[in-house]
């Protein structure tokens, strides 16, 4: 077994779609899978920015139990997967209780969430393996293949192996009302508006290739240089004053209750806004560095048979898109769900920030990775 500290990087997305770089998950660390339910209703509603916000909540609360070692994870709009591990495995089942707790109790909504060791899975079937995929130092991000992490969050969401399922409950008793450190969690960004016309939120599941599909799609998109993008430092621009200020004081752990939280929020948010909009530097925040660095530092996902991927697209491709997916998806190749918004959204995970360390999570506005789900499983599109 190889840790995953020890891994070879994926710098190249192309790297992404090579198995040589994916190895097997140690059998004693612990698989996790997070879910908002009914996550659809709640984008209907008007929440998207909160349910990407709970949605990577897990990921923060993990991370920072694990700190400083690094673990792979993946965010999925209404959702997360991650590798927890072995020596914070039992500690890890409380953050994810108190993670449920938490959304439950600050934003009324329920976050289904479970865990099981690597082996239950294998017992079961299934196989984990992980890659690291690591667009710039100290900032990787995991990728899954084998098909357990999908077995795991199949019975997590209650449509999968029913003996996995129970294995991977969370007692409702591990929540003791305290909240879990999501330090560094924070979504600070306007919406990132379309440069190019459209920006696409494209579930795809059962391809067998993924790197033909993602070479496919770049060549459509006419992004065969940069890769399937959304965020570039021309489109990232720090709000003030934001409507979710409110959503990341609640998260915060300083002193002074909930309204000294949201002013210092709220102070910080207004600073970076005034040092970005003048280009001037403090400390160790470079303005036109930290913008190239985001935009680097954004995620993809490719779990087992799954790619999701968000992306900025000609509007006159959007069609030339939509058919290419639709003969595949005729031919039994594959099946897909697809949004066309003209935004995007990104909830941010810092860690270093002098330090080049940290990573952005994306979605597409409208709904963007809920309702190309729902879609999806509905077998259309819009």
């Amino acid at each position: 077994m190889i840790m995953f500290d020890m891994m070879p990087s994926m710098r190249d997305i192309a790297h992404v779609f090579s198995p040589e770089y994916y190895h097997r998950a140690p059998p004693d660390w612990l698989a996790v899978s997070t879910d908002v339910r009914g996550s659809t209703l709640a984008v209907e509603q008007g929440r998207q920015k909160t349910v990407n916000f709970v949605g990577a909540s897990a990921i923060a609360a993990l991370r920072n139990l694990c700190a400083p070692g690094d673990l792979p994870f993946q965010f999925g709009g209404d959702g997360a997967m991650a590798l927890v591990p072995a020596r914070h495995a039992a500690e890890a089942l409380t953050v994810l209780a108190r993670a449920r707790g938490f959304a439950r109790r600050e934003f009324g909504m329920d976050l289904r969430v479970g865990a099981a060791p690597v082996a239950a899975i294998s017992r079961l079937g299934g196989l984990v393996l992980v890659g690291r995929y690591e667009p710039s130092p100290g900032n990787p991000f995991g990728m899954f293949a084998g098909g357990g992490m999908d077995m795991l969050e199949q019975a997590v969401k209650e449509r999968g192996d029913e003996a996995l399922a129970r294995l991977a409950r969370i007692p409702e008793d591990l929540d003791d009302g305290e909240a879990p450190d999501m330090t560094g969690l924070s979504c600070r960004w306007e919406p990132l508006p379309s440069l190019r016309g459209a920006v696409i939120a494209l579930l795809v599941v059962g391809d067998r290739d993924h790197g033909r599909l993602y070479a496919d799609l770049c060549r459509l998109a006419e992004s065969e240089k940069g890769g399937l993008r959304v965020a570039s430092p021309d489109n990232l621009n720090p709000g003030w004053p934001s409507a979710f200020t409110m959503v990341e004081a609640r998260v915060g752990r300083g002193g002074g209750g909930l309204w000294a939280r949201w002013l210092s929020v709220a102070a910080q948010t207004m600073l970076v806004k005034l040092l970005c909009t003048f280009n001037l530097s403090m400390g160790g925040f470079v303005p036109e560095r930290y913008r190239q660095e985001t935009a680097t530092n954004t995620a993809f996902v490719k779990h087992d048979d799954t790619l999701a991927v968000v992306f900025d697209c000609p509007s006159a491709r959007v069609e030339e898109v939509r058919a290419y997916l639709d003969q595949r998806e005729a031919a039994g190749e594959l099946r897909y769900g697809l949004q066309v918004s003209d935004v995007a959204l990104m909830t941010c995970l810092v860690g270093d920030l002098d330090g080049g360390r940290h990573v952005h999570f994306m979605d597409g506005g409208h709904g963007g990775y809920t309702m190309a789900a729902k879609r999806l499983k509905e077998g259309k599109t819009a």
